[in-house]
């Protein structure tokens, strides 16, 4: 009986080895080019957060965030956190939305971007909802450490609404922007002085009752620049422009499906353009799918996608991915990981396993 026992007890250690090797299998499988995984922080003062940004400063890499007891929530602030020493700092509520006669209002949406040369920038918005917030900003000389006092921007400029600018040859600072009316409207806003002041272009126009907010901006060869959008259609939509963005194509649907969700994208140093978003889709029309998973895919030529990794996959909220490729040629993510916390995964582009997505099916 006792060699029975310890037959059955042997049998069963092999079964739950073997089914967590199979889970592990499954698991890693879209994770050949992931470095590292962590959490920014495990406790914070605040209940909920979302909407992350990562930088490179001249300092090391910097994050932001928005956090409070919930989104809209009057409470809700701009929070930071710096890495030192490969450990990151405790966040820091660096602002917030009270108003000279004391009405607190929520924040929106941090965007940080470094002039290289320059100061570090912080946009953020201010307001009620994202129908009525208008844009602000912050210096900071030192990384992020010490900032200016908040100013708002100009002229009804509402600043880069969700993903980083890029800096175009021209030496002109060129932001992704958009509005959130009755109808939602992509535009684009430009500085060619350092971010001191800016202007703003028209409404990008859409095909087939397109509705696009939150764009991130690519790069490719002879000026040619192009937009993906977040959009109401259940799929990132694009637009393309010839000039360094001058003049910009309507607004037309890729073949990548998007849960009415944040999406981010970096144009890489070898060429090529690395997206983060969620892979999947909902019904036309609906407000918002089901935010995981959260994928990588990456393209030489910004329109046929290869399916580079999974960051994500289990239920749950894994979402407004930020994106950036630092000196060493790594590559950094932040997202939101279930509202209460703030995830940072490290990718080397050079090491993903790249499978083509075709027709918008995430492959086997």
């Amino acid at each position: 009986m006792s060699r029975l026992i310890q037959s059955n007890s042997f049998v069963i250690l092999l079964m739950v080895a073997s089914s967590l090797f199979t889970m592990a299998l499954s698991q890693n499988k879209w994770s050949e080019g992931i470095v590292m995984s962590e959490l920014i922080f495990e406790k914070a003062p605040f209940a909920e957060c979302h909407a992350s940004t990562i930088v490179e400063s001249n300092d090391g890499l910097v994050v932001a965030f928005f956090g409070g007891t919930q989104e809209k929530n009057p409470d809700v602030g701009i929070w930071l956190s710096r890495s030192i020493g490969g450990k990151w700092t405790a966040p820091l509520e660096v602002t917030n939305g009270v108003q000279p006669d004391g009405t607190r209002f929520p924040c929106w949406n941090p965007v940080l971007f470094q002039i290289p040369t320059g100061d570090l920038l912080l946009f953020y918005k201010v307001g009620p909802s994202p129908t009525n917030w208008w844009g602000m900003v912050m210096h900071s000389i030192d990384s992020g450490k010490n900032w200016s006092a908040a100013e708002r921007l100009p002229n009804g400029n509402l600043g880069p609404i969700k993903n980083k600018p890029v800096l175009l040859s021209t030496g002109t600072i060129l932001s992704g922007s958009s509005i959130e009316n009755d109808a939602w409207k992509t535009h684009l806003e430009t500085s060619s002085d350092s971010g001191r002041t800016w202007k703003k272009t028209p409404p990008l126009a859409g095909t087939d009752g397109i509705e696009a907010i939150q764009p991130t901006i690519l790069t490719h060869k002879l000026a040619k620049l192009q937009l993906l959008c977040r959009s109401k259609q259940s799929c990132i939509v694009e637009s393309w422009s010839s000039d360094d963005g001058v003049s910009w194509s309507p607004l037309q649907r890729t073949s990548l499906p998007n849960p009415n969700s944040g999406i981010d994208a970096v144009t890489l140093r070898d060429g090529r353009q690395l997206l983060v978003y969620n892979h999947s889709g909902t019904p036309e029309g609906a407000w918002g799918g089901p935010r995981s998973p959260l994928n990588v895919a990456i393209s030489e030529d910004g329109k046929t996608w290869f399916a580079a990794a999974i960051l994500e996959h289990e239920s749950g909220e894994f979402s407004y991915p930020a994106v950036i490729q630092s000196r060493d040629n790594l590559v950094h993510v932040t997202y939101t990981w279930k509202r209460t916390s703030i995830k940072h995964v490290v990718i080397n582009p050079a090491e993903c396993e790249l499978r083509e997505i075709k027709n918008g099916e995430w492959p086997e």
